[in-house]
């Protein structure tokens, strides 16, 4: 099997440059719209498919965000692989803005948004106890270095439902208390819905501010994130090229588990199964339906 890379592109980044045979496409999910159209073409040899998470021109909050579609239509196209890039703010000193993260764990914060492609007719239950793939995080952290950027490997990242930014009690609470990394409004439930579907996943967060803690940042001031993605946003396309030339070739199965995460994990007997939301599942799950 060949990799076939999804890219899930945030705030900034909204195209991928040097893409062989390129050209935008328009995919249906049963799950509804996705964000945008998707950018497909080949990058080092490798395929690849570029989904702008807020669509160009940045018409989705993080709350609005299709998720379940976008992860579908990745699945639908046949991406074995998917890296998230997006911006997030930093609950750590060292871990300044212009620094890449790759993150290595997560707490959900997020309450309104659809967070599983199973339910009522087909209900499942998949492990995110390790919800990046580690194989592709060795990607993510080399492709990031060869790029020169000061890249740190491994992070909480507590995911907020936004729109607004932390409040200095949450950021306090978010950093000293639960001891988190980092601070972003997308990549969940983004990270579960890729794990239900057998996707690898792994997350390049672009930190751009310090959030509300620091005290010599006081408050999270957008023109200053603004000016900072503009670096992070040529930063993560070099990055991207890396990570494809790093993954071209032949693809063995993940030795994490990720694309066998459904095994086990439909509950649902198959004479209790609804048929419509089968249907829905087809990409999603088809190799254990």
């Amino acid at each position: 099997m060949q990799t076939k890379l999804g890219i899930i592109g945030g705030s900034g980044l909204y195209d991928i440059e040097g893409l062989e045979d390129a050209n935008w496409v328009s995919v249906d999910s049963p799950w509804g719209a996705p964000s945008d159209d998707v950018l497909c073409g080949t990058l080092h040899g490798v395929e690849m498919v570029f989904l702008p998470r807020h669509g160009r021109g940045h018409v989705h909050s993080p709350s609005t965000v299709p998720y379940r579609a976008n992860i579908d239509v990745l699945k639908r196209l046949g991406c074995t692989d998917v890296i998230s890039v997006s911006a997030c703010g930093s609950f750590r000193e060292e871990m300044a803005p212009g620094d890449f993260v790759i993150v290595s764990d997560f707490i959900d914060r997020t309450f309104a948004r659809e967070k599983s492609f199973f339910g009522t007719g087909c209900v499942a239950h998949v492990s995110v106890a390790h919800p990046v793939c580690s194989r592709l995080g060795d990607a993510c952290e080399s492709a990031g270095k060869a790029a020169g950027v000061n890249v740190h490997r491994g992070g909480t990242y507590l995911a907020m439902e936004g729109p607004q930014f932390s409040s200095l009690a949450e950021s306090k609470l978010y950093r000293e208390v639960w001891g988190c990394d980092v601070i972003g409004m997308t990549n969940m439930p983004e990270a579960k819905l890729a794990r239900e579907a057998e996707l690898c996943y792994a997350s390049i967060a672009m930190i751009t501010d310090y959030d509300s803690w620091h005290p010599d940042h006081g408050s999270v001031d957008i023109s200053d994130i603004i000016a900072t993605l503009g670096a992070n946003s040529a930063a993560a396309k070099t990055t991207v090229a890396g990570i494809a030339q790093i993954l071209s070739g032949e693809r063995e199965p993940c030795p994490c588990g990720c694309d066998r995460a459904l095994e086990y994990a439909i509950m649902t007997a198959p004479d209790a199964r609804d048929s419509a939301l089968l249907a829905k599942l087809d990409a999603v799950a088809g190799r254990v339906l």
